[in-house]
């Protein structure tokens, strides 16, 4: 059985930062490009960012700059940095293992950018 976890997130003001995780259990990621995505209230689910088997990885335009997304293959584990967060960040983010057609999904973490 797959299961992706997200945590790290939380409540954060503008400005701040917050590191999500997304641990995979079985599968090994190292086969699988994977990505993060995120979903407003009110709003369709949008991609985030994403990473491949090479290591090479695409970002959103509204998070260039601010955010990274990174894999440690010994941990199972996918992470995004989130840096300079802005209220327009806040969403659920989900971790995605194999693409958005027939891959997997975690729960959701919510992440609330609020002073």
């Amino acid at each position: 059985q797959v299961q992706l976890v997200e945590s790290g997130g939380g409540l954060v003001q503008p400005g701040g930062s917050l590191r999500l995780s997304c641990a995979v259990s079985g599968r090994m990621i190292s086969v699988y490009a994977m990505g993060w995505y995120r979903q407003a209230p009110g709003k369709h689910r949008e991609l985030v960012a994403t990473i491949v088997i090479s290591g090479r990885t695409n970002y959103a335009d509204s998070v260039k700059g601010r955010f990274t997304i990174s894999r440690d293959n010994t941990k199972n584990t996918m992470y995004l940095q989130m840096n300079s967060l802005k209220p327009e960040d806040t969403a659920v983010y989900y971790c995605n293992l194999g693409g958005t057609e027939l891959g997997y999904w975690g729960q959701g973490t919510q992440v609330t950018v609020s002073s």
